[in-house]
């Protein structure tokens, strides 16, 4: 007689007789695997520009948000050309695997191309990366430990950031203006870093056309960040995707062209070619290089050769030099676009940079608005924007937000800059009517960090 009660067979499991799976728990848990992960798992999040792309991408939305290449004008009959005539003739080399540090030639020109920049190297100390975001990852890997610092920008690359929190490194900002990273700042920091008994792995800033403020550290300054972190023994990691994309005049000088020991540096292919490729590199020394070959092994074995080998036979057959020129020319008309439209319609409590290269504007809104909070209504009114609090390790930027201006048309851009004021001036008068609502993003503006202070209108 049953009294209702399920009992295992002999050599049954209890959750077997249930009906369930073998070594898999009864729960309610969206994720049964939660208690099983690594504990640097739980620094693991989704970055706010991943969650946009699903909108962001919709034809009727302006997108100022991504920082995605437009590579509209490369000559596609070209590079079609390059990579048939690679298949044609090296194919069985550039789909076979490779060198964990990369491919021999490729290595080369990458040397001629930090060339422009005063880098003197040599393709023993080049390692080629899976983009330069691998490169981060890499770096971070082999030098850091849970509770060890990394001194970052005051906003800093959101990708960057990531990488830090992923492997549990406290991230340390430190102040920018209208010409860089401040040094004084960048002393302080460092010196109540290390009173305090923390260990500090590295400094990481990109010097040129910065992602997301869009200033470019003063020639003047770079000495100075240099013997400030040479005296005080930090690494500097210098991320240069855009350097060689200004809008006047050459290059400004490498960090690494002016310090060989105490800087690693993080070049790509992906603003100055196409980003698809997924082709960076880091430049370090002899040491680090070895080390980071290893972890490179260890992650994908090796760089996908095809990639390698695609862009070292566009370099060598192409005018890369001119195509970067044609480049450089598209989004200068792009950031006039941009700029001229926040001039003609924005309020006049608003504030922004004007960036002499690169991709972005780092635009503060008036007081007492937010932008995380605001966004949903920008989306509504089919305009994207980046919040500023995604490039802050500690909440930070609310008042302000990235606008991107190198992938849309100019028509498109001022069209995007129309719907953004449209929603703006729709909060100022909201909060003009109904006062403060004491929104939880709003209660630490007065904590937050000033935009830099560069060009303002």
């Amino acid at each position: 007689m049953s009294d209702g009660v399920t009992r295992p067979e002999p050599g049954q499991s209890p959750a077997q007789a249930h009906g369930q799976r073998p070594g898999r728990r009864s729960s309610t848990r969206l994720d049964n695997y939660v208690d099983r992960y690594a504990a640097r798992t739980h620094g693991m999040t989704a970055s706010e520009i991943r969650a946009l792309f699903s909108v962001a991408s919709r034809p009727e939305v302006v997108s100022l948000a991504g920082g995605m290449p437009n590579i509209s004008g490369l000559p596609l009959d070209v590079v079609g050309g390059a990579i048939a005539d690679l298949v044609r003739d090296h194919g069985p080399t550039a789909m076979q695997y490779g060198s964990g540090q990369g491919d021999p030639l490729l290595r080369e020109q990458i040397c001629d191309v930090m060339r422009l920049e005063g880098i003197e190297a040599h393709p023993d100390d080049v390692v080629v990366t899976v983009g330069s975001q691998q490169a981060v990852d890499l770096v971070t890997r082999i030098f850091c430990d849970p509770g060890d610092v990394v001194i970052c920008e005051a906003p800093s690359y959101v990708g960057a950031l990531g990488v830090f929190r992923a492997y549990e490194c406290d991230v340390v900002h430190v102040e920018m203006d209208a010409h860089g990273l401040v040094p004084s700042v960048l002393r302080e920091a460092i010196a109540a870093v290390q009173a305090s008994g923390r260990r500090i792995k590295f400094l990481y800033t990109i010097p040129n056309y910065h992602n997301p403020a869009g200033v470019t550290l003063a020639d003047e300054r770079r000495h100075e960040v240099l013997e400030i972190c040479r005296e005080a023994d930090v690494l500097i990691l210098e991320d240069n995707p855009y350097g060689l994309l200004g809008f006047e005049g050459e290059p400004h000088r490498a960090l690494r062209a002016d310090e060989a020991d105490g800087v690693i540096y993080l070049g790509s292919f992906s603003k100055t070619f196409a980003p698809g490729f997924r082709v960076g590199w880091a430049l370090a020394p002899h040491a680090v290089r070895e080390k980071l070959v290893l972890a490179q092994e260890s992650a994908t074995l090796c760089p996908p050769s095809f990639s390698q080998m695609a862009i070292s036979a566009y370099l060598k057959a192409h005018d890369w030099q001119g195509q970067v020129k044609s480049f450089r020319e598209m989004y200068r008309e792009r950031r006039d676009a941009m700029i001229s439209a926040l001039e003609d319609m924005m309020p006049a409590a608003t504030r922004w940079n004007v960036p002499d290269g690169g991709f972005y504007v780092w635009l503060t809104l008036p007081d007492g608005l937010d932008a995380k909070a605001m966004l949903p209504r920008a989306v509504t009114a089919r305009v994207a924007y980046v919040p500023g609090t995604a490039f802050f390790a500690d909440g930070f930027g609310s008042q302000s937000m990235r606008l991107s201006y190198c992938y849309p048309t100019p028509e498109r851009i001022r069209e995007g800059v129309r719907r953004l004021v449209g929603v703006i001036e729709e909060e100022m008068e909201l909060r003009a009517t109904f006062g403060a609502g004491g929104h939880p993003f709003e209660r630490g503006l007065e904590r937050g960090y000033e935009a830099p202070n560069t060009d303002l209108n």
